[in-house]
């Protein structure tokens, strides 16, 4: 297991450290304040635009799932007891509408190791023993030429990235859960611009009344309890990984608004 960790750290891990750290050195040369907290954010960003087009795929392959979810239920209750023509009904579907139940998987298995690599660099930027981490980062750095020569600031905007929230509320006050109060907020908007209510048919007829399968039921339960619980994790972890976290989500309601609208938002708009 150490050796796996020790591959991933290598391949991984210590080159995203590099980035942010040049990111971070050239913000310091033109004496951008904060220069810690907005390369953060700047090497989301960068790691976002890199994974644009992988998240793109999953969005409509997601999408075109979606779509085809009604036709599915359908199908399920015309051929219940019948696997094998279920099946074969099920791949003829796919095959009529161009979809690959697949190609949704392997984007976000190729983006799981680039995020928690990012999770794993910012517990390693953001220690509270500054000293201790100057070292660690200067033993990774490729280039002499960017190693830290003196410790940099981790406090953004007068709040330390390296602590929590349930550490600062004594000295910064209640204002400081409006970080795991936002974080929850940026994931259930995207999470809810994701899912898109499935019009029940029957029979190629809409139906008014159908009882939800168990996935529809799941997506739609996950569509609340996801965001409870990012805001509580950001509730206990630093305040740096909160930054990286909420530009990310940032990032990704932009492109899926891009790709396709407000999605389930609508809804709720439809209704006010």
């Amino acid at each position: 297991m150490s050796f796996f960790f020790s591959i991933f750290d290598t391949l991984l891990v210590y080159p995203i450290i590099n980035v942010l750290v040049i990111i971070y050195q050239g913000l310091y040369y033109l004496h951008i304040p904060y220069a810690l907290g907005f390369s953060i954010i700047l090497l989301t960003i960068l790691i976002r635009l890199i994974l644009y087009p992988l998240t793109n795929s999953q969005l409509r392959a997601s999408k075109k799932m979606q779509d085809l979810a009604p036709h599915l239920s359908n199908l399920k209750n015309k051929h219940k007891g019948d696997a094998k023509m279920l099946q074969q009904e099920t791949m003829r579907l796919y095959k009529e509408h161009g979809v690959n139940p697949a190609a949704g998987c392997l984007p976000i298995l190729i983006q799981l190791p680039v995020i928690w690599a990012l999770y794993s660099v910012l517990n390693k930027v953001v220690g509270n023993n500054i000293n201790q981490v100057v070292s660690d980062v200067n033993n990774i750095i490729y280039f002499n030429a960017f190693k830290l020569t003196s410790p940099w600031d981790q406090n953004f905007f007068g709040i330390p990235l390296g602590q929590n929230p349930s550490q600062l509320i004594g000295s910064v006050g209640p204002l400081i859960l409006l970080v795991p109060l936002l974080t929850g907020l940026f994931q259930f908007i995207q999470s809810k611009m994701m899912f898109v209510s499935p019009p029940k048919i029957q029979n190629g007829q809409p139906k008014k009344e159908s009882k939800e399968d168990f996935a529809s039921a799941f997506q739609k339960q996950s569509m609340f309890i996801f965001p409870v619980m990012i805001g509580f994790f950001s509730y206990t972890f630093p305040i740096g990984l909160s930054l990286y976290w909420n530009t990310f989500t940032i990032f990704g309601i932009l492109q899926q608004y891009k790709l396709q609208g407000l999605g389930g938002l609508s809804e709720w708009i439809r209704k006010r």
